[in-house]
């Protein structure tokens, strides 16, 4: 690989951090306006189970790409909150069923608009072809990256 196009891979690596730190920072600024008190990462298995309503841990730790501790431990967090509830499995004991509460339902009619704000704005940022380019050179970096895995 020649040395400009390993400096541009950095650089493209870089920006992808700053631009993933964004998209946090947006969303954190939001619940804190409004007092929510959940974080990116809560979000992110939130949103799973508003598009879901009721599946098993290791089906949320696959989507969002979660390890089993770390999703144990934001789940833990979700009850404490009472946004989810876990239920033993009727078909295996082993696996947990993760379900919204009627207060996780209520917290999504408020933060659904945010999200759609903040893909509104990232949809500005580009053509069209322009985000088809990117999201094919995200797949692209994915798949190098997994090969190598």
């Amino acid at each position: 690989m020649s040395p400009s196009n390993r400096d541009n891979a950095v650089a493209f690596l870089k920006q992808m951090t700053k631009v993933t730190s964004a998209l946090k920072g947006f969303m954190r600024q939001k619940f804190k306006e409004n007092n929510i008190n959940i974080t990116f990462e809560m979000l992110q298995v939130l949103r799973y189970l508003w598009e879901k309503e009721s599946v098993n841990q290791q089906e949320i730790a696959n989507a969002i790409i979660k390890d089993k501790a770390s999703l144990t431990y934001l789940i833990d967090n979700l009850v404490g909150r009472n946004l989810v509830q876990r239920t033993e499995d009727s078909q295996d004991r082993r696996n947990k069923i993760i379900t919204l509460t009627p207060a996780g339902k209520e917290l999504a009619a408020m933060i659904q608009p945010w999200v759609e704000e903040m893909y509104d704005l990232v949809a500005k940022s580009g053509t069209l072809e322009e985000l088809e380019t990117g999201l094919q050179l995200f797949k692209n970096i994915h798949q190098n990256l997994q090969k190598k895995g």
